[in-house]
């Protein structure tokens, strides 16, 4: 396993793989590895020839500084581990690296930037758009891998993919949960041992709301019970609830069981915020 610093010293590597006509996958991450990062770099593996695991912690993505702050970082953990998952190449660029200069350009979305993560987080696809743009622009992949928990911003690099004619095909991997259904995130690490039990709340309400619409019960019904049993939660404190088409992210009135929809969440458990989905036809 080779660690890469710069574009540059990458560049050495993408021309050997290219004149052997090797295809390469990408998986960008933020570090703090678990196994649903695993999830897809096994993925990667399966269907790529060079597997490159971008960690980088992306400034410009954080509305909120003292989350960027504490995000929590595993690096030398995280490198043991790709090894033993026969990662061919990390990318662990710093931030001048990334960022030389302040960005100036500015990336919308229209109203896919504007509900559920984007009404809370203002600026934040913005700053994921760019630097996925730079890193799909450094390594030059084949196919990227991302992982179906954050929903949205799969659908926020789809469209950026499209519009700007990427020749990047992407795979999007279901959500890897813990046992007792919590979706697997590297903020999970910063829960108390009673936050990350009252964090139960995310999983099982898009279960039970699942269950209910799929049995006929009212979308205004549910959503109503939802929000009632998250008060009854003292740590948790949560910012949507709502069903949505899985593409556009445009919320729905009611449920009908012949249009793809998804149930998104977003809540605080204690300071730390956590998000899920749960697609309910796909």
């Amino acid at each position: 396993m080779h660690v890469v610093l710069t574009g540059a010293d990458w560049h050495k590597y993408w021309l050997k793989s290219l004149k052997k006509d090797k295809s390469i996958g990408l998986v960008p991450t933020m570090g703090a590895l678990h196994e649903g990062h695993f999830d897809l770099v096994r993925k990667a593996r399966q269907e790529s020839d060079i597997v490159v695991v971008s960690i980088f912690v992306n400034p410009t993505q954080f509305h909120n500084q003292e989350d960027f702050d504490n995000y929590p970082s595993t690096l030398e953990e995280d490198l043991a581990k790709l090894e033993l998952e026969k990662v061919d190449f990390v990318f662990i660029p710093k931030t001048e690296t990334i960022y030389p200069e302040k960005p100036k350009l500015s990336i919308h979305f229209g109203n896919l930037e504007t509900v559920l993560e984007g009404a809370f987080r203002p600026g934040h696809f913005n700053g994921v758009a760019i630097v996925v743009s730079k890193l799909f622009n450094i390594i030059k992949p084949h196919t990227a891998y991302f992982g179906q928990k954050d929903l949205q911003q799969t659908g926020i690099i789809r469209r950026l993919v499209n519009d700007l004619s990427m020749n990047i095909n992407l795979v999007i991997v279901p959500t890897r949960r813990e046992d007792d259904g919590l979706a697997m995130s590297s903020r999970n690490l910063r829960l108390s041992p009673e936050e990350r039990k009252q964090a139960l709340i995310l999983s099982s309400s898009l279960t039970k709301a699942k269950q209910e619409l799929l049995a006929g019960k009212p979308w205004f019904e549910v959503h109503n019970q939802i929000k009632r049993d998250f008060e009854e939660v003292p740590l948790a404190s949560l910012e949507y609830f709502e069903l949505v088409h899985p593409e556009s992210f445009v919320s729905y009135t009611d449920f009908d069981l012949t249009k793809k929809s998804s149930l998104c969440v977003a809540a605080y458990l204690g300071k730390i915020r956590l998000i899920d989905n749960l697609p309910i036809i796909p």
